[in-house]
């Protein structure tokens, strides 16, 4: 049997149990392990502690990373005084299961660092996102050092360098911007050196200029260092802002589709009219319904990319010329699996050999087959129209 050492979601031992319960009970000893793998991705969630001292921005990059404006509805409150008086959690506006925690601004007053670390219960998230802005200062080092003795990592994140170019622009210094970037950040790692903390993260950002600066790395590197459940979970949640985002999400969005086929395929599975085979109706609705909402092609996904690109809605949802932006149910989805099988599906077309132990179970015109082959085409067709939207509001050729 073959395993896959790319697969996404199953490790290499999961792999293993996988072809295992597959040797000794077949494929009813199978479908149970990877349901639960699917029930596991659909309730995992993501904590993100964003920390600093008060005033260097937290709250407006937890604004910015949301992709909302300070006027939206579930905005964090901004400000010059400080707003924040104990973590509080900010869901993202579609994919609650992701959640930034504000954390108040250490070394004030009402939060001396010496209580700070222990009161703000650093344990329970998954990363943290340092938030600093000007001079270097003691609390920022204390915070990477305290992160860094809970084995939890941390990015640190330079704000405002939008106002700082600006500002000495204005003086008449700025002689050459990259040059100031490349100092601004060596600066910070210096400093964070020289505190016993070496920094595998130093970001420059401006939280009004999400696609300039490091804002598009500093997401790039949370991906990458995210295991593939934790990944699925950020990655739903980014904009479409670069034509790379969606690249990334359509690949990820590859390596589940033969999960959905084979919960669909044996788990609730009942005969379909005019088909050989049994499948799950239902979770292919669902599963169109996520990949939609996932590549933003939803309308409150639209909305937002509008008011911050400035783009009229209607020119955006212009570019959305395919059927499964409506509604879709189960008699949609069964007239194209009676599509798909009266053109005729050959394993070949799916290439079932790539796909870890679940390829070399069926064969063609099996529903495994059918809804694998159905769901693709349905992510290639809304891959191609979101590629479009992106375009339109970045004016991108």
């Amino acid at each position: 049997m073959n395993l896959s050492l790319n697969s996404t979601f199953f490790n290499q031992q999961e792999l293993e149990e996988l072809e295992s319960a597959y040797g000794s009970g077949g494929l009813e000893a199978v479908a149970p392990l990877i349901q639960e793998k699917f029930h596991n991705l659909k309730s995992a969630e993501l904590h993100i502690a964003v920390t600093g001292e008060a005033g260097v921005g937290k709250s407006t990059f937890i604004n910015a990373i949301r992709g909302l404006r300070g006027s939206d509805e579930g905005a964090a409150e901004t400000g010059n005084m400080e707003t924040t008086m104990e973590p509080i959690q900010y869901k993202h506006p579609s994919f609650p299961e992701l959640c930034f925690w504000d954390l108040p601004g250490v070394g004030t007053l009402k939060f001396p660092v010496e209580d700070y670390l222990c009161k703000m219960n650093f344990e329970k998230y998954d990363f943290f996102i340092i938030i600093s802005r000007g001079r270097f200062t003691e609390n920022d080092a204390n915070l990477a050092k305290e992160i860094k003795r809970l084995n939890k990592n941390f990015y640190f994140v330079r704000s405002q360098i939008d106002n700082d170019l600006h500002a000495l622009e204005m003086e008449d210094r700025l002689a050459d911007k990259e040059t100031e970037l490349i100092k601004i950040k060596n600066y910070c790692v210096e400093g964070l050196n020289l505190a016993g903390v070496s920094p595998s993260t130093v970001m420059l950002i401006s939280s009004f200029q999400v696609r300039d600066f490091d804002f598009p790395a500093l997401k790039e590197t949370f991906l990458n260092n995210l295991d593939d459940i934790k990944k699925d979970v950020f990655l739903r949640t980014l904009p479409n802002t670069t034509l790379k985002i969606l690249e990334q999400k359509t690949d990820h969005l590859k390596k589940r589709i033969w999960i959905f086929a084979t919960v669909s395929g044996t788990v609730g599975a009942v005969p379909i009219p005019g088909l050989s085979f049994a499948c799950d109706v239902g979770i292919l609705v669902k599963a169109i319904k996520e990949f939609r909402e996932y590549l933003r092609l939803d309308d409150a996904s639209l909305q937002r990319l509008a008011d911050t690109t400035g783009k009229p809605i209607e020119v955006l949802k212009a570019e959305v010329k395919t059927p499964l932006i409506g509604e879709v149910n189960e008699d949609l989805v069964k007239r194209m699996l009676l599509g798909s099988a009266a053109a005729g599906i050959s394993a070949a077309e799916v290439a079932v050999d790539a796909i870890p132990v679940i390829g070399c179970i069926f064969g063609a015109g099996s529903s495994f087959v059918a809804t694998y082959k159905l769901l693709n085409d349905v992510l290639n067709d809304l891959v191609e129209n979101a590629r479009k939207v992106v375009k339109a509001a970045f004016k991108i050729d």
